[in-house]
């Protein structure tokens, strides 16, 4: 008789497919971060995880999606904090766009810590080809969310403004990273925090703000 779909079965087949997807990005994570993606080999992933060529190919296609899988995970955990910080700063009752900015970039920074090995990787510019567009694109749409969290106006003073508070949080990212220590780290958070609200001083006084509502999920898309 055939086993239904849906059953124990499925469930174990499944739990078995992301079990092994996560071992090789746990894998393809230590690998790259020692070696950089050009002199990383898959033949020393797939030992570390356990597994083998021909299974990588399966799940990930090769080293560059591999890479890029790494990648896409970092930027999600950077979303998923920075809008979980806004959201808590809402529930809160802050309302100041520039505060729901400074705690979405908090826990930008944070995560730049926590993921330091991941964060030098993809900031050195050693990807695979196509990487470094990609990261561009994903730089001006970051300006743009940010624009939107900040309730800017589409004027030449506050396309600046944004521009510059998006360049704050992307050069303490990598301070962050690079940090010896954590508490090296905190430090350049709270020095970036200061400039944020220096410099986001004039949009804080917008009497129009409701670009501020674009909501947590428009904060996390750019906060990463």
């Amino acid at each position: 008789m055939a086993r239904k779909p849906g059953g124990r079965s499925g469930s174990w087949e499944w739990s078995r497919t992301a079990q092994t997807r996560k071992s090789m990005l746990q894998a393809a994570r230590e690998v790259f971060s020692e070696h950089g993606f050009a002199d990383a080999n898959v033949a020393d992933v797939v030992e570390r995880a356990g597994s083998s060529v021909g299974s990588l190919y399966h799940h990930f296609g090769g080293k560059t999606e591999l890479f890029l899988a790494l990648w896409e995970e970092h930027q999600a955990a950077h979303e998923e904090a920075a809008a979980s910080s806004v959201a808590a700063a809402k529930q809160a009752g802050v309302k100041d766009p520039v505060e729901l900015f400074i705690a979405g970039a908090r826990a930008f920074l944070e995560g730049s810590w926590q993921r330091r090995d991941l964060a030098r990787l993809f900031m050195d510019g050693d990807g695979p080809p196509g990487f470094e567009l990609m990261r561009r694109t994903r730089g001006r749409e970051w300006v743009r969310q940010n624009a939107v969290l900040l309730g800017a106006a589409n004027t030449p003073t506050d396309r600046l403004t944004v521009s510059v508070l998006t360049s704050v949080i992307g050069e303490a990212g990598r301070e962050v990273a690079t940090s010896e220590t954590e508490e090296e780290a905190k430090e350049v958070v709270d020095a970036a925090i200061a400039l944020i609200r220096r410099f986001g001083d004039p949009l804080a006084t917008h009497d129009d703000t409701t670009g501020a509502a674009g909501g947590a999920d428009d904060a996390g898309a750019a906060l990463s």
